[in-house]
This record gives structure tokens, C-alpha cells and sequence, in this order.
């Protein structure tokens, strides 16, 4: 194993969410490891920015405004990165949302709809639209973003836990359906991550203290301490790793604590 297992240089990846936080982290490490990225978010001046953030760096992206709840915005959203790039060879499904915050049982039919809409279809949505262009391409990778909330219940955020346990076992099987295409599946679990999408964890000082009694690293991580296991799955290195979730909470399930303990 050398360095060169891990050189993503010529692949191309597709990061939803990819505007800030995690996504951008994991953008910046594959542009750093020599990949061109697509980023992909609602907000066209977002991804704008974040795009030549990377290109000041020296790196190549390019930026597209897509809601992955809309299934004709993920057609042109893939169609439009082939078109620029020739091809497909990752995939980070990130994009999410989470509108309810509160007792499990004041979750309305509209909570359910849109968490599930994002954070479920919408990763199904766009590996479907992906995975034929990795096909044509002799393999790729498909990377979802999960979270340790689908490993362990987390206090006032039910439905974001559903949906989230939803996403690892869509990635177990998809990982088994594609695996005769050299397509490896894989997902990570982040424990909590100070971004924008969990202020209101790291901004209200109960919650907050709570949260960091619960993590053996007595810390939130910051968005570039989640990147190197996506550059992992993203590489060659990868090559055997298929239907996995990869944890990275500074300890907190291994602690046997969770927030709402």
C-alpha cells in the first residue's frame, strides 16, 4: 500500500451539499488528492463560491444549482456533470435536511415528507441517475452520508434518525446489487460536526454541554476530520470495501452514551 492507492487523480466526484461543512471539506480533499469536483446545492450563489474557492486553490469545479428532492433538477444535474467532465467515477450522496426538532410524537406528515424526501430519495435519486455512467466507465464509488443518529436514537431528532438508519441499509443493498460492476457502497457516520446544519446544537450551551458529556473526545469535530475516510472510499485503496459504515463520533457510541441519555 503507498500513497498512490489513495490518488484520485482524473476521477471525477459528485458531492450533493457540497457548498459547506462536511461536503466542502470532503470537495477540498478531493481536489487536494487530484480529482475535479461537481458541486452540487440548492443555492447557485453558494455553490458559486465554494467552486472558486477551489479554483483559487488551483483546483477544477464546477458548480450546480439542484434540490435533490426534484427528480427532473437530478437528470440535469448528472447530464450537466458528464457533459462537462465525460464522466461519473464518485458519488457523495450529502445533501440533507432536518425541519423537525422536537418530541418524536409532534413530527407531522410534512416533517416526515421532507426529511425523507432529501435524506432518502434523494440519495436513491441521484446514485440512480450516477451508477450507468460508472457502469460505462468499468466501476465507481458511491459514498452516503449517514450519521451515528441512524445508530443509536438522539434526543428531538426522530425522524432525522429514521431517515438516517434508512441510509445505511440503502447502501448495504446497493452495495450488494452493484458490486458485480466494481461499484463500491459505502457510508459514513459522523458523530456531531460543528457546521452550519448542527448550530443549534453547538450555539445552545445545554444542549451543547450535553452533547460534549456524551463524546469521549469531549469536542465536536470540525468538517475536515470527516474527509479522510471519504478520501478513502473515494480511492483505489477502497477496492474490497463494499456495504460498510464507517463511524467517526470521537467515541460517542462506543461510550454507550447518547445525547438524549
Amino acid at each position: 500500500m503507498t500513497a498512490a492507492n489513495f490518488d484520485l487523480t482524473g476521477k471525477v466526484a459528485l458531492i450533493t451539499g457540497g457548498s459547506r461543512g462536511i461536503g466542502l471539506a470532503i470537495a477540498e480533499a478531493y481536489v487536494a488528492a487530484g480529482a475535479h469536483v461537481a458541486l452540487a446545492g440548492r443555492k447557485q450563489e453558494a455553490v458559486d463560491a465554494a467552486a472558486e474557492s477551489i479554483r483559487r486553490a488551483g483546483g477544477q469545479a464546477l458548480a450546480v444549482a439542484a434540490h435533490t428532492g426534484d427528480g427532473a433538477a437530478v437528470t440535469a444535474l448528472v447530464e450537466r456533470v458528464v457533459a462537462e467532465y465525460g464522466g461519473i467515477d464518485i458519488l457523495v450522496n450529502n445533501a440533507a435536511t432536518n425541519p423537525h426538532f422536537g418530541p418524536f410524537l409532534t413530527a407531522e406528515d410534512s416533517h416526515w415528507d421532507k426529511i425523507f424526501d432529501v435524506n432518502v430519495k434523494g440519495y436513491f435519486r441521484v446514485a440512480k441517475a450516477c451508477i450507468p455512467f460508472m457502469r460505462a466507465r468499468g466501476g465507481g464509488k458511491v459514498i452516503n452520508m449517514a450519521s451515528v443518529a441512524g445508530l443509536e436514537p438522539q434526543r428531538m431528532m426522530g425522524v432525522y434518525c429514521v431517515s438516517k438508519a434508512a441510509v445505511l441499509m440503502m447502501t448495504q443493498v446497493l452495495a450488494a446489487e452493484t458490486a458485480a460492476d466494481n461499484i463500491q457502497v459505502n457510508a459514513i457516520a459522523p458523530g456531531f460536526v460543528k457546521t452550519k446544519f448542527s448550530q443549534v446544537l453547538w450555539s445552545t450551551p445545554d444542549i451543547h454541554d450535553r452533547l460534549v458529556t456524551a463524546i469521549p473526545a469531549g469536542r465536536m469535530a470540525e468538517a475536515e476530520e470527516i474527509a479522510g475516510i471519504a478520501v478513502y472510499l473515494a480511492s483505489a485503496a477502497s477496492s474490497f470495501t463494499t456495504g460498510a459504515t464507517f463511524v467517526v463520533d470521537g467515541g460517542q457510541l462506543a461510550n454507550g452514551l447518547n445525547v438524549g441519555g
